[in-house]
């Protein structure tokens, strides 16, 4: 009975321990919206719909869908293409306040998926340090490096050549891991830093502007 329940428990950190589905294929399921339109419009369309086994940002309204639960020292594959135009869109990690931003943005680190500037980081009332700070985060006269509004938030990766042709498929990996951010395009490292802020939180997937289509997001928990 004991060595039963030994492997049981082997097994079962084992499975813990591999790559997680965030999303099912199906629903939405284990993520929330925030679109901060609806709070005035209830009856509003979704930002954010499952068609054909894909999960799609619309573009608008504007808003977010984030995670229920809060993650930590993990790597996210996040599989996307834009079906249509190119645009705007990203994947905030380690998100906490919600709307911290222009009343839209939660508190985080996103990264960045706008065509043409995927693996950007853009800090969000947190921060993070990146070597080449003072060539690669532009600044205007009397800003610092920072996450709050007037600061310099912008962090330019260090290709924009690692993108497919629009309509083709993207894999983005990000690993979060301590006080570190590290970002892969289709296999090349766009960005990495340290010194974050934050360690943990919500993930979160934007609707700004632009359709997006999603065929995975997945986490794997790193020891």
């Amino acid at each position: 009975m004991k060595s039963t329940i030994a492997l049981f428990l082997t097994l079962a950190t084992a499975a813990l321990a591999g790559p997680v589905p965030l999303f099912n294929g199906k629903d939405l399921a284990g993520w929330t919206a925030d679109v901060p339109e609806a709070d005035q419009k209830p009856d509003l369309a979704p930002s954010f719909v499952v068609r054909d086994g894909l999960l799609v940002s619309l573009g608008k309204p504007l808003g977010h869908l984030v995670t229920d639960k809060e993650y930590a020292n993990y790597r996210l594959v996040v599989e996307y293409r834009f079906p249509g135009k190119g645009g705007n869109c990203g994947v905030l990690v380690h998100a906490s306040k919600p709307r911290a931003l222009y009343d839209m943005f939660p508190q985080s680190i996103e990264v960045q998926m706008m065509s043409g500037q995927a693996g950007d980081f853009w800090c969000i009332q947190e921060n993070i340090e990146v070597p080449d700070m003072e060539k690669r985060r532009p600044a205007t006269e009397g800003q610092k490096f920072g996450g709050d509004l007037k600061d310099a938030r912008r962090i330019l990766n260090l290709t924009d050549d690692s993108e497919k042709p629009l309509g083709e498929w993207n894999t983005m990996v990000i690993t979060c891991k301590g006080d570190t951010i590290a970002v892969e395009v289709n296999g090349t490292e766009v960005n990495s830093g340290s010194k974050a802020t934050a360690t943990k939180g919500k993930i979160a997937l934007q609707a700004e502007g632009t359709e997006v289509e999603f065929r995975k997001v997945e986490l794997e928990p790193l020891k």
